[in-house]
């Protein structure tokens, strides 16, 4: 039979349609009789035959029901109900229902189904041409699966990032500094930033400064002429106090577009090095030098454009009145590829003019000598520091250059390149936090669980060739940004130095090598390089390999630290170009580099004034490495790496470099050439210097 229930009803509805009886007779009969209450119900089940007897207390019915009809009986909450001998009853209130154990028709998902159908028999079929009264309702989200790994807002995080990061130890200033970098939110599209007043105001600001210096004019499009594209970047700018002061909005030139010969010719302009800049501030540490910062308004605008060059409008600013027109421009615009190339030939010119000198070791490098004062200035593109132990010439050099350039006094060194600075009695901190977090955010692994070690032990990555691959492009972008963070960590520099050999072919594997080193970061996003007082300017270095440590080609990677006064300045890790027949080999070839970093840093440090007074130590860990530096006669084991020996024996007689051995447990360069244990590399990082100055603990 079929039978038809309502969810929140506590009796049948009079009008369901019954196998077997006339909807007519069946009205009639369910006016003139009600369902008296029941007893509960004692329940049965027969295995072998698939029948239920149900047997009542004392109560006894005079009909009497074939086993078939009986196997159907339906009871709901105790309650017996009606067959067709048996005409449908109401139920008189619900106190009358008496309570039973769940039975398999109670089950939640039968009950809170509008319309459920039982029949007689399991092997007969159901009246299809009979429609039920209640239908399901319509839901929006029929046919969709479950959200299963979006980010439940209302869900606790297991390892939250706060247990990881804290500003206790900073000081009200620069804590205050700090939470401005991550509270404001950079946009990336110029409908987002034309919704916002304070970015709409700085974008007038930056096209009235365009105007003003007559960086283009309007001309119709002409024929045959490639038009370069435009975009907006949007920054921000800090007070001298680390406040936030602007909003800076700068239009850029997409010079991707351009063409090699026709809209531009050389392009090369130097940058500051990196190394150098460390290098700075291991002296501003240890001889207790100020360190200040300034910024060039347009830097770009003051290079002079020799190629003729056509850009489109401005996004935002574009009338339908200026249809078919296009902007010639007669000055270098930020994004041109000869852009650089003008700027800093400008820049470079003033400062000899004002009896500055250009460092060979380092061509954005600027130095004036003055009474055995010294006063230098580095800068990347349109950022400068200045350093020294010369206050009057600091104040002559910023009146000069205001003169010459709008220029911004931005006080005390805070942020540069994504680089967070700070300053106390121990010394200088340098560290990407915001760099970090965000990158933790836009990959989705801010609540993720931490690795204790940036790369796993005896990992196998290589290339083999059923290996599932990935998204190359964003695998490319990862690593990217994973390597630009190295300049202040070197403890992922061996694993960035892994991943970034399968840039060309990534697979599964290589990108959850990626995910294990954010994973990593996770555990210290704050972590970076301490620049202590160690009142020394002498040079060190460490230096190993580890031999034939690819899988896929057999070739040894090798590693150096080095330091300036106690510091760490420079770092590498890198797989050697050939193959090594034996780890002395691999240990030379990676000494030789070592060799190479340390003259480097000593001619740097005698254009800066500091002429070395004995040789500088590199520790090996490699006896067989060090008597062949010490012992030309070896010339079996020497002919297939001659030149590394004549230059490394070169300069150990000239007293330029000594070569002491270091025991394996001391070697610091042994965490850029392997995956170590956790214990092993962080006790290498505690010796290197590195501090998490944000860390909760």
């Amino acid at each position: 039979m079929d039978v038809t229930f309502h969810e929140h009803d506590l009796h049948f509805s009079p009008k369901a349609t019954l196998q077997g009886e006339n909807d007519i007779e069946e009205e009639q009969s369910s006016r003139d009789c009600l369902c008296p209450p029941l007893e509960p119900m004692d329940i049965q089940e027969h295995g072998s035959t698939g029948e239920t007897r149900i047997e009542h207390g004392n109560t006894e019915r005079s009909n009497q029901l074939p086993t078939s009809e009986a196997n159907s009986r339906i009871v709901e909450n105790g309650n017996q109900l009606p067959t067709p001998e048996s005409p449908v009853r109401e139920i008189s209130s619900p106190s009358t229902i008496p309570s039973t154990p769940m039975l398999p028709e109670d089950d939640p998902e039968v009950i809170n189904n509008p319309v459920f159908e039982f029949h007689d028999n399991i092997n007969s079929e159901p009246n299809t041409e009979t429609e039920p009264s209640h239908k399901l309702p319509f839901r929006k989200n029929r046919g969709q699966p479950k959200a299963q790994y979006e980010p439940d807002p209302k869900a606790k995080a297991k390892y939250p990032i706060s247990n990881y990061m804290s500003s206790h130890r900073l000081s009200k200033s620069y804590a205050s500094f700090v939470f401005h970098l991550s509270a404001i939110i950079i946009p990336n599209k110029v409908q987002d930033a034309l919704a916002d007043r304070k970015w709409t105001k700085a974008m007038e600001e930056e096209m009235e400064a365009l105007q003003k210096s007559q960086t283009w004019e309007l001309v119709p499009k002409p024929a045959g002429k490639r038009i370069v594209g435009c975009r907006w970047i949007y920054t921000l700018k800090y007070a001298a106090d680390g406040t936030l002061d602007r909003y800076k909005a700068r239009l850029v030139a997409k010079g991707y577009t351009q063409t090699y010969g026709i809209d531009y010719q050389e392009t090369f302009a130097p940058v500051a090095k990196m190394n150098t800049v460390r290098v700075l501030l291991s002296l501003a540490a240890n001889l207790d030098w100020p360190l200040k910062q300034f910024d060039v308004k347009n830097a770009f605008l003051h290079g002079d454009l020799k190629e003729e060059v056509y850009m489109d409008l401005p996004p935002g600013y574009s009338l339908p009145s200026q249809a078919g027109m296009v902007c010639k421009l007669k000055k270098s615009l930020y994004g041109l590829k000869q852009s650089p190339r003008a700027w800093f030939g400008r820049f470079s010119q003033s400062m000899k003019q004002f009896g500055y000198k250009q460092s060979n070791s380092d061509h954005t490098l600027f130095l004036k000598h003055r009474k055995d004062k010294l006063t230098a200035l580095i800068i990347y593109v349109d950022d400068m520091i200045v350093t020294g132990n010369d206050p009057e010439e600091v104040k002559k050099l910023e009146a000069h250059l205001s003169s010459v350039f709008e220029m911004k006094d931005l006080g005390g060194l805070k942020y540069f390149l994504g680089i967070e600075v700070a300053r106390s009695k121990e010394g200088i901190s340098l560290s990407q936090r915001k760099y970090v977090v965000d990158l933790l955010i836009e990959t989705g692994l801010l609540a993720c669980q931490p690795a204790d070690t940036p790369m796993e032990q005896n990992h196998k990555l290589a290339e083999y060739p059923d290996q599932v691959p990935t998204n190359k492009e964003r695998y490319q972008r990862l690593v990217g940004k994973l390597i630009y963070l190295s300049h202040t960590r070197p403890d992922i520099a061996y694993a960035v130095s892994v991943v970034s050999q399968f840039m060309h072919a990534p697979s599964e594997d290589h990108m959850h090598a990626v995910h294990r080193i954010l994973r990593y970061l996770k555990t210290n996003p704050g972590k970076g390089i301490m620049f202590s007082k160690n009142n020394h300017t002498d040079i060190a270095g460490y230096t190993d390999a580890d031999w034939a440590g690819s899988i896929t080609d057999r070739r040894s990677t090798s590693g150096y630290f080095t330091f300036v006064g106690g510091n760490l300045v420079t770092w590498r890790s890198k797989k050697q170009k050939v193959v090594a027949r034996s780890s002395a080999e691999a240990e030379y070839r990676g000494m030789a580099h070592g060799v190479c970093e340390m003259l480097w840093l000593r001619h740097l440090m005698k254009d800066l004034g500091f002429k070395p007074k004995h040789a500088m130590n590199l520790y090996c860990d490699n006896k067989a490495a060090i008597d062949i530096a010490h012992n030309p006669v070896q010339h079996d084991r020497t002919k297939h790496v001659e030149v590394d020996r004549h230059f490394i024996k070169e300069k150990l007689e000239s007293k330029t470099i000594n070569m002491p051995h270091v025991c394996t447990e001391d070697q610091l360069a042994d965490i850029l050439t392997k995956a170590v244990s956790g214990k092993v590399f962080h006790s290498s990082l505690d010796k290197l210097g590195m501090r998490d100055i944000y860390s909760p603990t």
